[in-house]
């Protein structure tokens, strides 16, 4: 993903301050019994276990295979370049579908292995795809995780636009009838707070933020807007799908090997993860 102040120079973006705070919740802890934290925990550590997952890269390839065993009707997607995005999907009661998507590359970076920063949106959208089971919720769901989200190695953030994003634009193009897409991107942060992104969905972002209430996660959604960036959901916006990237872009380690096991918590990954099963279950 790219600021807009990086991927265009003329253009900055400013978060803009809503309020202050929420409804009172940070010592309450989220529902347990739905989400299964401790699962999606281990498959973060294990991913950062491989190292770097640049995409095409064989330990991204390894990844890749595991995905497509967990993700229910687990298959690959071919993306240009060699790539494969990994996809599976959850009917529902309707045949219309909303996409739940996350990458799993990192960028091509010396030791960055991506613990927040592609680990943690892989794990909490495969353990999204085991936890919620056919035919209960209303929407179906398309759980897709993009290979190629990281612009190649040298590629100058001015066209990260046009040379990254490489996954989601082929999914995008796949899955344009979606009613919705969901982003889980930076979503392990030990020190999370999601604001909503400039870009995302109002409407989808206030049912999101009453999920997170619901399920005693408010403060982690504050009502707050922060800066757009050109991410995973920028393909299903272009095409008219109302979309939301869960992402907190305060993020200090962003492409710093830093980005490791020390910078996320089981505790992050929980609750978005009990977040999203309630949000789901209410679209």
């Amino acid at each position: 993903m790219r600021p807009l102040s990086l991927a265009i120079s003329v253009v900055a973006v400013t978060a803009v301050v809503l309020a202050c705070s929420d409804a009172p919740d940070a010592a309450r802890a989220p529902h347990k019994g739905r989400f299964n934290g401790a699962a999606a925990w281990r498959l973060l550590e294990w991913q950062v276990e491989l190292g770097p997952r640049p995409a095409g890269s064989p330990a991204s390839r390894r990844l890749a295979r595991r995905l497509r065993r967990l993700l229910p009707h687990g298959h690959y997607e071919r993306v240009p370049g060699g790539l494969r995005n990994v996809v599976g999907t959850i009917p529902g009661r309707s045949r219309r579908y909303v996409v739940v998507g996350a990458h799993y590359d990192t960028k091509d970076l010396p030791g960055f292995v991506g613990a927040n920063d592609g680990a943690s949106g892989t794990a909490v959208l495969t353990q999204l795809a085991r936890t919620i089971k056919p035919h209960k919720l209303r929407r179906s769901l398309v759980f897709v995780a993009f290979d190629g989200e990281e612009s190649p190695a040298g590629v100058p953030d001015d066209e990260f636009v046009e040379k990254g994003l490489r996954g989601s634009k082929v999914a995008a193009r796949h899955f344009r009838r979606a009613r919705a897409m969901v982003l889980l991107d930076f979503v392990g942060d030990k020190h999370l707070h999601i604001a909503r992104e400039e870009f995302s969905n109002p409407r989808l972002w206030h049912e999101l933020r009453q999920a997170a209430r619901a399920v005693g996660a408010g403060s982690t959604f504050p009502r707050r807007v922060g800066g757009g960036v050109f991410d995973d959901h920028t393909p299903f916006e272009d095409r008219g799908i109302p979309s939301i990237d869960l992402i907190d872009f305060d993020f200090p380690c962003f492409h710093r090997p830093c980005d490791d096991l020390h910078a996320v918590s089981e505790r992050s990954i929980d609750r978005v993860g009990e977040t999203m099963v309630r949000f789901l279950a209410s679209l």
